[in-house]
Formats: C-alpha cells, structure tokens, sequence
C-alpha cells in the first residue's frame, strides 16, 4: 500500500495562491483568516458549516475514568472541549 501524501500548511497556501492566481502572501493571509475564523466561531458555540465540504463544531468529552497503561492504576480524566469536524464529501 502506497503511502498517503500528507499536505502540510505552506504546502496548502502553495496551492491555493496557485488556484486563485494570487502570491503566496495572500494566499497564506487567506488560509489563516479562514481557519483563525473557524477556530474562534467553534470556540464561542457557533457551528461552522460549509455546504459541500464539512460542519466544524465543539465536542465536549466528560470526565471519566482511565486506566495507566503502566501501572494499570485509574486515574481521573478530566472533561474536556475539542473541534470536531464531519464531512459532506462524498467520494
């Protein structure tokens, strides 16, 4: 099985500067706009939703129990808040 290609950040704002014919200044200033906005609109409860691509949204976690996988001892895992993100892409 061939590896997958893992596209990094610059190598995102590379290909969207070249999509939308613009410097990859601009392109980087729009890339970090939109994800910067994604982050802060999850982070105040709203739910982003990009018809065609994907909803971005908060995933709360509540605490629980755990177990150290060294010592097999429980420990408490406290709740927690993190992005969740679905896709409406089809393939």
């Amino acid at each position: 099985m061939a590896a997958k290609e893992v596209i990094s950040k610059s190598a995102l704002v590379d290909k969207v500067a070249e999509k939308a014919a613009v410097s990859k200044k601009e392109a980087k200033a729009v890339v970090e706009a939109v994800l910067e906005t994604v982050v802060e609109s999850v982070k105040s409860d709203a739910e982003v939703r990009l018809i065609g691509f994907g909803t971005f949204k908060k995933a709360h976690r509540n605490a629980r129990t755990g177990r150290n996988p060294q010592t097999g001892e429980a420990i408490q895992i406290a709740a927690s808040d993190s992005l969740s993100f679905k896709s409406s892409v089809k393939y």
